[in-house]
């Protein structure tokens, strides 16, 4: 069909790794009319983005938008008015701000934050043409949902940073960000040192209940096919490097390796229901989960591992 531009989710392309880490079934197919590829849904983890753009010497777009806002708040513009060349793209970035878009990172209190510091990413109101308006028949509950929490500001719930040139870096929800013995840690960062592993296909980090720190970090992780190394040595190298990489604070309380993950069927992977399973509460069944049997394999090694 001489497809010349291909939109998937990360996970998608996780899953093809995993099982052709070499990329090799690539040269089975005609991709000579292949230009671009687009990626959405879910955070597209640099070890993603390094592997697609090396097996397909291709620009490897990401972008970022919400069901509310209707249309990307960010991607990769063109640098020329030909709409030829493409602004260079980071590995980790969902790009640049579009206009319309008034996106600024705030710290707790609502003030705007400088290069490279995470926090809530918010659009700073009006919000373009074509978002959304009101909740039907709930106008408190749209207010309550996206304006209240800081004031002059749609809150978009999502946690990350933009750095010195402009590139916006989504890390995640802010739901995900935990609170280990007071110090607040970013699961996504930790899931991205994971994923950086060349034995690692996907991963999650997740937090969990701890009495006396109050929350923990617990690792899942899915390895690619052909590796030798015993389950044992790897998570120890696994743990190690995220130690390494960011501190003694962000040690895994636990690290399992799993066969797969549970997902919605657009690929996001279930973390709430990943979270209830190992803190031994009631698991509320996503109406978007792809493949319930998953919860089925992993519930005999999760359910109740934190107390």
């Amino acid at each position: 069909y001489q497809v010349n531009a291909l939109f998937s989710a990360p996970t998608a392309f996780r899953a093809i790794a995993k099982e052709d880490p070499d990329g090799a079934l690539m040269h089975d197919y005609d991709l000579s009319q292949l230009k671009r590829l687009y990626l959405a849904g879910e955070r597209l983890d640099p070890a993603t983005y390094h592997w697609l753009k090396e097996k397909t010497q291709l620009p490897i777009i990401d972008h970022w938008w919400q069901t509310e806002t209707g249309w990307a708040i960010a991607s990769t513009p063109f640098a020329d008015d030909d709409c030829h060349e493409l602004m260079a793209t980071k590995a980790g970035s969902a790009g640049f701000p579009v206009p319309g878009f008034n996106v600024e990172i705030l710290d707790a209190y609502g003030k705007p934050l400088p290069a490279n510091q995470q926090g809530t990413v918010a659009i700073k109101l009006p919000m373009p043409p074509g978002c959304l308006a009101t909740i039907y028949q709930d106008e408190q509950r749209f207010k309550s949902s996206y304006l209240s929490t800081h004031p002059g500001y749609y809150v978009t719930g999502d946690g990350g940073y933009i750095d010195e040139a402009g590139y916006l870096f989504i890390m995640g929800r802010t739901d995900d960000v935990i609170n280990v013995a007071g110090h607040r840690l970013s699961t996504g960062e930790m899931e991205e040192i994971l994923s950086g592993h060349s034995s690692v296909a996907e991963c999650a980090v997740i937090g969990i209940h701890c009495a006396l720190k109050g929350q923990v970090p617990f690792g899942l992780v899915v390895i690619k096919n052909g590796i030798n190394e015993s389950d044992d040595s790897l998570i120890s190298a696994l743990k190690k490097k995220v130690r390494a990489e960011i501190g003694a604070i962000a040690s895994l309380k636990g690290l399992l390796i799993v066969e797969r993950l549970p997902k919605t069927r657009s690929g996001k992977i279930l973390r709430k229901t990943l979270r209830q399973m190992i803190d031994g509460q009631k698991i509320d069944m996503p109406a978007t989960i792809d493949d319930p049997q998953v919860l089925d394999e992993l519930s005999p090694r999760l359910v109740g591992i934190a107390d």
